[in-house]
């Protein structure tokens, strides 16, 4: 199930009971510290805040990945000497591309499709292209040498 070896040493770090002030694990069997579980189960995790879902995970009812994949084209930079650019990414400018494949083209780093759901002022969050499917991520503007959305 996980990558991991199991390493004996380890299998008396939470001894049945609690142990020396320590409360019992898992939470709930029978050890001081550790509030009951709610009623219905519950795993000690509290609920996603309202709109949000949580550290790594796109807003909960908000936008979906795209349905297909990006474009099977590579745009070509307007940029045109490739060198480095001295202006930070201005996020009105890459709100029009919200909704939109986009493709980035990151200070540092390989460029990559993108899909735009969400423009703050330094920050764009949305679907990245792995080159298989898509995965919700974010970037900070700053990053970001140039943009182009099709």
């Amino acid at each position: 199930m996980y990558p991991y070896q199991y390493d004996p040493r380890f299998q008396n770090l939470f001894p049945p009971g609690g142990g020396q002030g320590f409360p019992s694990f898992p939470p709930g069997g029978g050890g001081q510290g550790f509030p009951p579980p709610p009623p219905g189960g519950g795993q000690g995790f509290p609920p996603p805040p309202p709109g949000g879902g949580g550290q790594g995970f796109p807003p909960q009812g908000g936008a979906q990945p795209p349905s297909s994949p990006p474009p099977a084209f590579t745009p070509a930079p307007k940029l045109g000497s490739g060198g480095p650019s001295l202006y930070a990414v201005n996020p009105g400018a890459i709100s029009g591309c919200l909704y939109r494949y986009t493709y980035i083209w990151p200070r540092n780093g390989r460029p990559y499709w993108f899909y735009p759901t969400f423009v703050g002022r330094r920050s764009v969050a949305g679907y990245r292209w792995t080159g298989s499917f898509w995965v919700y991520a974010g970037v900070d503007v700053n990053q970001i040498r140039e943009f182009q959305c099709v």
